[in-house]
């Protein structure tokens, strides 16, 4: 029998996915200030040791959502703080995000190796110093210009404290030793996991700063293998499982070593919940995946809330 303290916790919690949850009614095309706070649905995970707490996986572990790029809506644009604000003003999330370096070897969040796609300006990132980065706006999805500006990436290790748990997605010219710099910098471990494409990638990472969470890419028997013999223990693994549904033994199989899983639900699979309905993102969660990292994180957030366990040990890093 539920006693009283988790009974309460347990509302607090689903109250979390309950409240504003539904983006169609609230307005989310309206920019807010990233600091103010809308009602945010935070996790606020302190130390690496609960990190790997956090990320091990147990029976009674919460299904999550990973906002790709950082949830970007109408009228919030990717890889920006108001984008990541708008998601937890909905949802606790995990947020994955992009990071790039400028000219002068400033690193700022971009996904693009251009400024087209996303901005005002036009060139290449790294053709650029960061004062001129910064005289730009940041353009949504929709292509609509905002008054956004490209944040940098200290500026998102600061805004994520206590707030959400960040993957950073390294792009090609980015050495991993300046994020790794600026992770201790920060103090960041906790909450920010480094995003890895390889082994080799993995490794280096460990050997930097073996204090740190790894996203590792691992979608097969083969790729696992790989994994167990790197060296890297598994308590620093957060497994992404990749963009095609696994099958549920599969991840069982890391589930029994007490790795999380990521399925890339981005793509196609998060189209297909679109046109079949968003209940398929509870679906791939009862087959083993844990975090869902999707382009859709609140309506993803929204159709996994039922699937929140009653009492889970987890519950204490929502707040």
């Amino acid at each position: 029998m539920m006693n009283k303290k988790n009974r309460l916790l347990l509302t607090l919690f689903t109250g979390l996915f309950l409240i504003s949850c539904n983006p169609s009614s609230q307005n989310v095309s309206e920019g807010k200030n990233p600091n103010e706070s809308q009602g945010e649905k935070r996790i606020e995970v302190v130390s690496f040791d609960e990190a790997k707490t956090f990320y091990s996986w147990t029976a009674d572990r919460i299904p999550m959502v990973s906002a790709h790029r950082g949830g970007p809506y109408s009228g919030f644009p990717e890889n920006s703080l108001e984008a990541f604000q708008n998601v937890i003003n909905h949802t606790p999330s995990i947020i994955e995000l992009d990071v790039a370096i400028t000219k002068d070897s400033i690193l700022v969040l971009m996904h693009d190796n251009t400024l087209d796609r996303t901005t005002t300006g036009k060139g290449k990132v790294s053709d650029f110093t960061y004062e001129e980065i910064k005289s730009l706006n940041l353009v949504d999805l929709d292509g609509e210009e905002t008054g956004f500006l490209v944040p940098t990436f200290a500026e998102a290790l600061e805004w994520s404290k206590g707030r959400a748990l960040l993957t950073v997605d390294v792009k090609r010219e980015v050495p991993f030793e300046m994020i790794i710099e600026e992770i201790k910098k920060q103090k960041a471990e906790p909450y920010a996991a480094v995003i890895s494409y390889s082994v080799e990638a993995a490794k280096k990472l460990h050997k930097l700063h073996p204090d740190i969470m790894l996203s590792v890419t691992i979608r097969n028997e083969e790729e696992l293998k790989r994994f167990e013999e790197s060296g890297i223990p598994t308590d620093r693994w957060i497994a992404f499982t990749g963009t095609s549904e696994r099958t549920q033994e599969f991840n069982e199989m890391l589930h029994e070593r007490g790795v999380f899983t990521i399925l890339g639900v981005l793509g196609n699979l998060d189209r297909s919940a679109i046109s079949r309905g968003d209940q398929i993102y509870a679906e791939f969660v009862q087959k083993g995946a844990d975090i869902l990292a999707t382009d859709r994180p609140i309506e993803a957030a929204k159709a996994i809330k039922e699937l929140i366990p009653e009492e889970s040990s987890k519950m204490k890093y929502f707040k």
